[in-house]
C-alpha cells in the first residue's frame, strides 16, 4: 500500500519547524513576488536555512513559484530559481509555462509540481506537463472522489489532493477591495491584508462569509467553509493518492499543528492495520475545538455529483 505524503503550507521558519515536528512530511513556503496565497512570506535568504533543517529531519521543502507572472516579475526569475536549485529545494510549485522554460535554462534539473488551481481537471493535461518536466500534479479542488481516483489511475506522475483547509474561489490582479473602499469614502491606504479579517457576504446567503484580502498580487476571495477529509482518508489512501495537502492559509500556528497531528495519527493508524482500522473521534474533536465557529468543516466537492 502506498504511503501518502502529508504536506502543508506555512508562513515562517519557526512554523515550518513546528509542523514538521508535529508530523508533516513536507512543507510549502515562498515569497510574495513569486508565490500566491501563502500563509506568510519566507524570503530567499531564509530558504537555505529552511532546506537544511528540513532535510536534517528527513522532510522535504517545496517553494511556491505559482504566481501569475507579468513581464516585470519575469525579471530575476532565472536567478531566483537558480538560487533555489543551489539550496537543494526538493521541488518548486508552478502554474505558468514561463517557469518551465526558465527551469530548462538552469545548469541542473529542478523538480516541478504542476498546480494550475482550477484547470488541473484531467489526466491528459497532467500527462502533457509530465512530458515538459513536471514530476507531480496538484488536482483542482472541484473534482469529486470518483474523478480523483480515475485521474490517479491514468496519470503518469504522482497526484496531490487537498484534504483540509480553505480554498481560493476567485482571484484578480486588480485591487477590487481598494476600489470599493474608495467608492465608499474610505482612505485608500486602509488595511486590506489577510490579517485584517475582511470578508464578503452575499445577499441571498447571509450566513456564509467569504474571506477576502489584497496583497501585491491582487485580490483573493476564499471559500466560506474548510475542507476536512480526516474521516475519509482510507478512500484516498486506497486510491493510491501520493500526497495529501493541508492548506495553512488564514489559520493560526496552533490550529495547523493540531491538524497535522490528527492527520498524521489517522494516516499512520490506517497504514499499520487497514483491516482493523477504527477512526478515533478525538482526532476530529481536537480540530473542532480550534475551528472558527463561523466556518463549517465540509467534504468540499469530494461527494458531490458533477453535472456538466
Amino acid at each position: 500500500m502506498n504511503k501518502p505524503e502529508l504536506v502543508i503550507s506555512c508562513g515562517s521558519i519557526d512554523e515550518m519547524k513546528q509542523l514538521i515536528t508535529a508530523g508533516a512530511d513536507a512543507v510549502i513556503i515562498g515569497e510574495e513576488r513569486y508565490g500566491l496565497r501563502l500563509p506568510g512570506e519566507v524570503k530567499l535568504e531564509e530558504i537555505r536555512e529552511a532546506v537544511a533543517w528540513a532535510h536534517e529531519q528527513h522532510a522535504k521543502l517545496y517553494v511556491a513559484v505559482n504566481n501569475i507572472l507579468d513581464n516585470e516579475t519575469l525579471e530575476g526569475l532565472q536567478t531566483y530559481l537558480a538560487t533555489l536549485q543551489s539550496y537543494g529545494v526538493d521541488a518548486i510549485i508552478f502554474g505558468d509555462p514561463a517557469v518551465v522554460m526558465t527551469v530548462r535554462q538552469l545548469a541542473e534539473p529542478l523538480p516541478m509540481h504542476w498546480n494550475a488551481e482550477m484547470t488541473s481537471t484531467n489526466y491528459a493535461t497532467a500527462n502533457y506537463w509530465a512530458k515538459q518536466g513536471a514530476v507531480r500534479v496538484v488536482l483542482a479542488r472541484e473534482l469529486n472522489m470518483e474523478q480523483v481516483i480515475a485521474f490517479k489511475e491514468k496519470s503518469v506522475i504522482p497526484v496531490e489532493v487537498q484534504v483540509h483547509g480553505i480554498t481560493n474561489i476567485y482571484h484578480s490582479k486588480r485591487e477590487l477591495v481598494k476600489n470599493y473602499m474608495e467608492h465608499q469614502g474610505h482612505k485608500a491606504e486602509a488595511d486590506r491584508s489577510k490579517e485584517r479579517g475582511l470578508f464578503l457576504i452575499e445577499h441571498e446567503r447571509r450566513d456564509q462569509r467569504y474571506p477576502v484580502y489584497e496583497d501585491s498580487n491582487g485580490t483573493h476571495i476564499m471559500s466560506s467553509e474548510d475542507f476536512c477529509m480526516l474521516e475519509n482518508l482510507p478512500e484516498l489512501i486506497d486510491g493510491d493518492i501520493d500526497s495529501l495537502k493541508i492548506e495553512g492559509l488564514l489559520k493560526s500556528a496552533q490550529y495547523n499543528e493540531t491538524v497535522v497531528r490528527s492527520y498524521r495519527a489517522a494516516i499512520d493508524a490506517y497504514l499499520a492495520d487497514p483491516e482493523g482500522y477504527e477512526f478515533k473521534q478525538e482526532w476530529l474533536d481536537a480540530i473542532i475545538e480550534l475551528q472558527d465557529p463561523e466556518r463549517e468543516l465540509s467534504y468540499g466537492f469530494f461527494y458531490k455529483e458533477q453535472v456538466y
